[in-house]
C-alpha cells in the first residue's frame, strides 16, 4: 500500500477541526496565573495563564475585553472562561475567554510587594543615598548578558551618541536561578577594579518570572553597596522591578540607559561651536578696548609732549593773528566810512566851495565882513574870489532901507 504524506497545513487543520468539534472544549473553566500580560491598540488582551505545571496561551478579544472590571496585571491569579482551539500559523493551542475574574493578587507580586515594602522601611529607596551620574563618563561598565538583545542597543546606542567612552561587558545571567548571584558577583567585581565611572545593570523585556532575579533582596543590597553609579535598565518602560527603586536612576529600556548614561556628541560640538563663538566675539571685543585704551594714552603722552603744546600756542597765535586781522581790517573801513562823513560835512562847510557856487567873502584889513557898519567910505575892501581876489576902495557905504 503506497504511504500518503500529509502537508503540515493539512495536519494543523485536522487537528483544530477535532478541537473546534468536541464538545469538551467548547467552554472550559480555567484557573491560572497571569504572566506575560499585553493589551494591544485594539483592545485585545494576550498573556499567559500559567500554574506549577503547564502553561496555555490566552486571547480575550477587545469585545469581551470591556466586560472585565478590573485592570490584569502579571502575577494576579484568575478564572477564565472560553474555548480551547489551534492558532494554524504556529499550530499551537490556545484558549480564547469570553470571562475573567479576578482570584486576588498572585505569590510572586504578593513577595514583590512584601520585599519592596521592607526595603523601603530600611532606606534603599533613600534620595540622599542616591549618587550623581558622571556627565561625561570615559568608562561605562554593562552588567547583562553577552547574548541578549540588551547589549547590542546599548553598544549600538553608545557609538551613536557618544563613541569617546569605553565600555566593558560584565557577562551576567539575568534568568533563572543562578541569576541573582551573579549579578551580585559582576557588580562586586565591577566596583573591585574600578576602571567604570558608572554601570548600567539590566535585561530586555520579559514576564514577571523572568526578571526576577532582579526582584532579590541581594541584588538589591548590591546596588545599594556600589560605589559606582548605577542605571537601572530592566526590562520595558511598563515593567518596574526591585532594581529600579534601589538604583541611583532608573530608565525603561536599556537602549534609555545608554542615552542616560552619555551626553550627545552633536550636542556637544553644538555647544564647542557655541562657545568658541562667544569666545572670540569677548576676544574682538577685549581687543577693541585694548585698542582704544592706547589711542587714548597715546593722546594724552601727546598732549604732554612740548612740541606738541609749541603747536598748540603756535596754532593759537595764528588764530589770534587772524582774528585781530580781521578786527583791524574792521576798523579801517569804520574809520574810513566816517572820514568820508565827516569830509562831506566840511566840503559843504568849506567857503571856498561856496565861492565855486559864485559866492565870495569880503574882508578889511583881515576882517571878514558880515555887517555894512563895520566899513567905512575910502576904507580899502579885498573881496576873495574862487581863482583870485580883487583890491578896491569903498566909495559910499548903504544900509538895506536907505
Amino acid at each position: 500500500m503506497e504511504e500518503r504524506y500529509l502537508t503540515v497545513s493539512a495536519l494543523t487543520k485536522y487537528i483544530k477541526y477535532k478541537f473546534d468539534h468536541d464538545h469538551h472544549l467548547e467552554e472550559v473553566l480555567l484557573e491560572g496565573e497571569i504572566s506575560n500580560f499585553k493589551h494591544n491598540s485594539r483592545g485585545h488582551f494576550y498573556f499567559t495563564l500559567k500554574d506549577d505545571g503547564a502553561a496555555i496561551s490566552v486571547t480575550m478579544f477587545s469585545s469581551f475585553a470591556k466586560t472585565v472590571s478590573f485592570e490584569p496585571k502579571d502575577g494576579m491569579k484568575v478564572f477564565v472562561k472560553g474555548n480551547v482551539t489551534v492558532y494554524e500559523p504556529s499550530g499551537t493551542y490556545q484558549i480564547n475567554i469570553k470571562e475573567m475574574k479576578s482570584d486576588g493578587i498572585g505569590d510572586l507580586y504578593l513577595a514583590f510587594q512584601k520585599l519592596k515594602a521592607e526595603l523601603e522601611k530600611e532606606g534603599y529607596f533613600s534620595l540622599d543615598h542616591k549618587k550623581k551620574i558622571p556627565p561625561y563618563p570615559e568608562c561605562i561598565g554593562v552588567i547583562t548578558s553577552p547574548t541578549g538583545a540588551a547589549i547590542r542597543d546599548i553598544i549600538h546606542t553608545v557609538g551613536r551618541r557618544y563613541p569617546l567612552t569605553k565600555l566593558i561587558l560584565y557577562p551576567a545571567i539575568v534568568q533563572g536561578v543562578d541569576a541573582k548571584d551573579n549579578i551580585v558577583e559582576q557588580i562586586k567585581l565591577a566596583n573591585e577594579q574600578g576602571v567604570c565611572d558608572v554601570l548600567i545593570v539590566g535585561r530586555g523585556g520579559g514576564s514577571i518570572e523572568d526578571l526576577w532575579a532582579f526582584n532579590e533582596r541581594v541584588v538589591a543590597m548590591a546596588i545599594y553597596d556600589s560605589r559606582i553609579p548605577i542605571i537601572s535598565a530592566v526590562g520595558h518602560e511598563i515593567d518596574f522591578t526591585i532594581a529600579d527603586f534601589v538604583a541611583d536612576l532608573r530608565a525603561a529600556t536599556p537602549t534609555a540607559a545608554a542615552e542616560l548614561a552619555t551626553p550627545s556628541i552633536e550636542v556637544l560640538k553644538g555647544n564647542v561651536l557655541y562657545y568658541v563663538e562667544r569666545m572670540t566675539k569677548l576676544l574682538h571685543q577685549k581687543l577693541e578696548n585694548a585698542r582704544l585704551y592706547v589711542a587714548n594714552i597715546d593722546r594724552r603722552i601727546d598732549s604732554l609732549n612740548p612740541m606738541t603744546t609749541l603747536k598748540h600756542k603756535e596754532q593759537l597765535i595764528k588764530e589770534y593773528s587772524k582774528q585781530l586781522n580781521l578786527l583791524m581790517q574792521r576798523i579801517l573801513l569804520e574809520k574810513k566810512s566816517n572820514f568820508r562823513f565827516m569830509d562831506a560835512k566840511l566840503q559843504a562847510l568849506n567857503p571856498l566851495a561856496i565861492m565855486d557856487k559864485g559866492y565870495s567873502i569880503s574882508s578889511v584889513n583881515g576882517e571878514i565882513i558880515t555887517d555894512v557898519e563895520k566899513v567905512h567910505a575910502k576904507d580899502v575892501l579885498k573881496t576873495q574870489m574862487k581863482n583870485g581876489y580883487i583890491i578896491s576902495e569903498i566909495q559910499e557905504v548903504k544900509k538895506n532901507g536907505n
